[in-house]
This record gives structure tokens, C-alpha cells and sequence, in this order.
């Protein structure tokens, strides 16, 4: 059981649309089973004074990241659309910190990535958790082996001692094994799997 305290931060990753719902881009296999785990662990933190982020990929109709454009990716979370938008059964409550809004790849909650230069540059989210005196993170979200993975290690390298909350996350598996994977690299990072 995860337990929450005024120097804990919950990070909430991407539980969007195009993610969450089956009908999304780039949806997750169940990816709207983390809701209600997400809404409860929510609570649990607000209750506990805890701070809470939600994180959203946020892209420009046309960016590197996507197949379109000589990406990877499905188009997916173009900014100020359906897919783009939280899933309406989430309690969002808190800051939001917006990624990949200059076309970047936005796997991280941290940083962005310049598909073109690979230059990384860092999100506001490091900044709001030192301005709280937040020491520890709890995350959650989608998907596991991508935005909740590259959270997760970036915050262990910035110091934060960090847990996973397993119930709460989902995996893209573009890969077979590609979530279980993220989970042995999330514990090998130094953050605890609950």
C-alpha cells in the first residue's frame, strides 16, 4: 500500500484519450482500468497533503514524433482535441505539466527530447516538486513502457526516491515483454514496484 505525506509528490502520466480509451490513436490494453486506481490514490494523497501532478502530451498536428512526419508514432494527444484530453472519468485536481507542445518527444514527465537534434531540455515538473520540498514520488499512468518508464528513471536520476504503483499502469507492448521489461528497468533504477 502506497501512503502519502506533505514531502511526497503523485505523478499522474497521460491518462488521456488516445491512451485511455479504446477508441484513442494510440490506445493502451486496458488502459481505462488505471482510472479508478488513479482517482483513489488521488484522494489518498490530497487527503495526506500530499502534491499532485498530472501530466499530458500535448503535440502540434505535425511533428517528427509522429509516423506522418517520419516518426514511430500513430498522430495522438494533438493539442486541444478529443484524444488530447484528459479521460473525463479522471479527477484532475492539481498541476498540469505539458509535454512535447513544440513537437518534442515528450516520454518523460522531466524532460522533452528534439527528435531532430536529440537536445534535451527539461519540463516546469522538477521545479514545481523542488518548490513544494517534495523528496519522494509516487507515479502512475500510461503506459508503462514508455512515459511511466522514462518518469520514473529521470526521477531517480534527479534524486527523488520513487515508487510505482503496479494496479496503475498499463503497457503499449509494442514489444512482447515490453511492460514487463519497463518494470525490471523501473526496479533496477532504484524505484520500488507496490
Amino acid at each position: 500500500m502506497v501512503t502519502f505525506d506533505v514531502v511526497t509528490g503523485l505523478i499522474v502520466v497521460d491518462v488521456q484519450n488516445d491512451f485511455a480509451d479504446p477508441a484513442g490513436s494510440l490506445a493502451v490494453a486496458a488502459g481505462a482500468e488505471v482510472v479508478p486506481v488513479a482517482n483513489t490514490t488521488i484522494h489518498d494523497a490530497r487527503g495526506a497533503g500530499a502534491s499532485v501532478v498530472f501530466t499530458q502530451d500535448w503535440h502540434p498536428p505535425h511533428t517528427p514524433h509522429f509516423a506522418q512526419d517520419g516518426g514511430i508514432w500513430p498522430v495522438h494527444c494533438v493539442q486541444e482535441t478529443w484524444g488530447a484530453a484528459f479521460h473525463p472519468d479522471l479527477d484532475v485536481d492539481g498541476a498540469i505539466v505539458r509535454k512535447g507542445t513544440g513537437g518534442e518527444d515528450g516520454y518523460s514527465a522531466f524532460s522533452v527530447r528534439d527528435p531532430v537534434s536529440g537536445d534535451v531540455s527539461s519540463t516546469v515538473l522538477e521545479r514545481i516538486l523542488r518548490e513544494h520540498a517534495i523528496s519522494r514520488v509516487v507515479v502512475l499512468g500510461l503506459a508503462t513502457d514508455y512515459c511511466v518508464l522514462e518518469t520514473v528513471r529521470d526521477a531517480r536520476m534527479l534524486g527523488f526516491a520513487a515508487e510505482v504503483v503496479l494496479e496503475g499502469i498499463r503497457a503499449v507492448n509494442l514489444h512482447e515483454g515490453d511492460g514487463d521489461r519497463a518494470i525490471r528497468q523501473m526496479r533496477d533504477a532504484g524505484a520500488e514496484i507496490v
